[in-house]
Formats: C-alpha cells, structure tokens, sequence
C-alpha cells in the first residue's frame, strides 16, 4: 500500500477584495492553486493559526471546515472520507465514522454536534484557492 503524505500548506492574508468599500467581517487569506487540491481529497492548511480542512469535490465545489474532530479531539478531518447523503456533500470522519454536511458542518449522525466551516473561494482571476476567518476565529 502506497501512502501520501498530507498536502499542509501556510499562506499570508490575501488581498482585500477589489472594489470592497466596506470592512468585510472576515479576512480571506490566499491558500494555494485550485490544481493543487485533488478531487475528493482533503487537504490541511494552517491558516492565521488555526487548521482548516479543504475540499474539493469531482464538480469542482470547495468546501472548507475546521480540520478538529469534535468526538475524538484529533485534527484529523481533512483525512476523511468524501461521500454524499441525501444529496449532501460529505465528510466521514477516518477517527469514528461520523459524517458531517461540508455545507453546513452538521453532524449527520449526531444533531448537537456540528463542524465549524469557513467561507471559501476561488479567485476567478489567479485561480487561487482562498478562505475566510472572522476575527474571532481561535479555537
């Protein structure tokens, strides 16, 4: 069995958005190429801090949410396993299997529990990957 290692990445804030008159209630920092995230795999970037779970489906949708696995306390989401339930984007967790909605960070299996999820985008311009944390975003 061939392994890979985890894709982490650390990146700078990215600029503010052209045309932006107004404070956003988030900073978006640049993350990495959209060509670097693999299909229906996860990858880890530390952002400002704080460990964020970057996925990007066949489709081409991003989705990013806190790599922290709220029922086994490890950073390990971004190694889970991407699926669909009832149409939903999905991530199970590798630790204990508990799925959670990549759109809204629910845990399918449990309702009080839930991801936190980031803001996330795709310059259309550079074609780089880039997510959002508020100000009070530390965990």
């Amino acid at each position: 069995m061939t392994t890979t290692p985890d894709l982490v990445l650390t990146r700078e804030p990215a600029a503010p958005p052209r045309g932006s008159g107004t404070r956003a209630p988030a900073r978006w920092h640049d993350i990495c190429p959209f060509t670097t995230l693999m299909p229906e795999r996860g990858a880890c970037a530390m952002v400002d801090g704080v460990q964020v779970a970057l996925f990007r489906t066949f489709e081409g949708e991003l989705f990013a949410t806190s790599n922290l696995d709220p029922f086994s306390g490890a950073y390990v989401i971004s190694r889970g396993i991407l699926g669909t339930r009832g149409g939903a984007p999905t991530v199970a967790s590798p630790m204990f299997k508990q799925v959670f909605d990549l759109r809204t960070g629910a845990c399918l299996d449990d309702p009080d529990v839930t991801l936190r999820t980031f803001p996330v985008r795709r310059d259309p311009d550079t074609g780089r990957v880039e997510v959002a944390l508020p100000d009070e975003h530390r965990e």
